[in-house]
């Protein structure tokens, strides 16, 4: 009977699931703007959700097959024994006189059953842990952009040029309308080799100043440019298993191909890409060249940007251009709306998971104990006492699984950082205090609603049977 139900959610879910992975792929195609991509179903995913699915199912069942298996049919037919019921360790250090009749029997229930409770308490926390992990892709994705476009790159416009130039196209640069500041950069295509390992990448030729192109590492401190020597980011330097003092291989993939060995003078840790960095100066003398740029950092004037734009147009030796709020707001635009969908996602399963928990629980305790509020009932006590007492234990529970649930998002959201830590980006551990109030608040919600549901079934209990039956 049990496999019945996780049987008919795994049809329900991998068929759910496959029209997510469809929609999924195509967020992705559209977002990377992929020539195809499509969805391609792993059975040995679906097959692994039904075996831990029926797995659960029949592990939970288990304990109660076999204590119904262990009773003697004499006693099977028998009314089941009141509870037994120990003062709870808070009676026994004397405070329990500081609690109410209420108090006292819902905290002498949740002892009574320990592992049912600490069940219910990673149950719902589970919950508030899928919203947090859901959540903070956001929170990381908004501080990297800050980090990104506000602390390293202060620049408004980039210009490339078709081919490296002498300073005097940099002079030219510099009197454009609306131009208030610009540095000159040059890169130059390499392979870096060190033993065995070899990666292409770029080097970045900065100048010394770095005003509006700064270095910034994962703490947000301004690293500085080295007058000789490699400037390596953390992850180039993994793959190339390189360190501080090691000497590589460079070989000039541009010009007349030259290949320099150059010491890595210091590493850096950053978020994005494997990067490689050269004082400007350093860089022209080991390509064996004079003062020539690939492109240029601008800062414009907001008054005359339209100005400077069409000057832009007209300039032959500009090959590209890439203005930075044109590129923070598509970017925010692609992400809000790819985010949006997967918040949403993320609040029906958690809903669903913190309403199932809490509802199965509210259910189970009534089954349980109906006998024992009904006779309450019939002795004097109100509807609104014996509701306090059921839904006093489930709302005691569900504070306990906030702060657990809590604990386990973060914890979820640093596993995960290890996951999203490749090549091309890697993703920080930061969540907001406010993901974390709108997790508790979204799993104290759907709570709520599962449990005054189940409070409208105490309206129907049968005092008569009760007051019939035989103790």
């Amino acid at each position: 009977m049990v496999l019945v139900i996780p049987l008919l959610g795994t049809i329900i879910g991998t068929a759910v699931g496959c029209w997510m992975g469809s929609g999924l792929t195509r967020m992705y195609a559209k977002f990377y703007q992929f020539p195809v991509f499509s969805f391609q179903l792993d059975t040995r995913v679906a097959i692994w959700g039904v075996a831990i699915s029926c797995g659960a199912a029949v592990m939970g069942t288990l304990a109660a097959v076999w204590r119904a298996m262990s009773l003697a049919p004499a006693e099977a037919m028998r009314p089941e024994p009141p509870s037994s019921y120990r003062p709870t360790l808070l009676e026994k250090t004397g405070l329990g006189g500081m609690l109410s009749q209420t108090a006292r029997i819902i905290l002498r229930n949740i002892e009574r059953r320990p592992l049912k409770a600490a069940l219910s308490v990673v149950g719902i926390g589970v919950g508030v842990s899928v919203l947090v992990l859901g959540s903070f892709m956001l929170d990381a994705i908004n501080y990297v952009m800050d980090y990104q476009f506000r602390l390293a790159q202060r620049q408004d416009v980039t210009l490339t040029f078709i081919e490296p130039t002498s300073a005097r196209s940099m002079h030219e640069v510099a009197h454009l309308p609306g131009v208030l500041k610009s540095e000159p950069f040059r890169a130059i295509q390499v392979r870096l080799r060190h033993g065995h390992r070899h990666e292409r990448s770029s080097i970045l030729g900065l100048t010394k100043s770095d005003s509006l192109y700064r270095l910034i590492d994962d703490q947000e401190r301004q690293v500085s440019i080295p007058s000789r020597g490699l400037l390596l980011s953390s992850k180039l330097a993994d793959q190339l298993d390189a360190n501080p003092g090691d000497t590589l291989t460079v070989e000039i993939l541009e010009g007349e191909r030259k290949v320099q060995r150059c010491r890595v003078a210091a590493l850096i840790t950053e978020f994005s890409g494997m990067n490689a960095y050269m004082h400007v100066d350093a860089l022209r003398r080991m390509n064996q060249e004079g003062d020539s740029s690939t492109g240029a950092f601008v800062q414009v004037d907001p008054a005359r940007i339209d100005e400077f734009h069409k000057t832009i147009k007209e300039t032959p030796r500009v090959a590209g251009i890439a203005i930075k709020s044109a590129m923070l707001e598509s970017f925010q635009k692609t992400v809000a709306e790819n985010m949006l969908q997967m918040r949403s996602f993320n609040i029906m399963f958690a809903t669903i998971i913190a309403f199932g928990v809490v509802y199965n629980s509210a259910r189970i305790s009534l089954s349980e104990r109906s006998r024992e509020l009904a006779t309450l009932r019939v002795i004097g006590f109100t509807r609104a006492e014996i509701s306090g007492i059921l839904l006093g234990e489930l709302g005691v529970l569900t504070i306990l699984a906030l702060p657990v649930g809590t604990a386990m998002g973060y914890a979820f959201a640093w596993l995960a950082t290890f996951g999203l830590d490749t090549e091309i980006y890697r993703i920080p551990l930061v969540v907001e205090s406010s993901t974390f109030a709108y997790a508790n608040l979204v799993v104290l919600i759907s709570a709520m609603v599962s449990a005054l549901i189940v409070r409208r079934r105490l309206d129907h209990l049968d005092l008569i049977a009760v007051l019939k039956s035989r103790e």
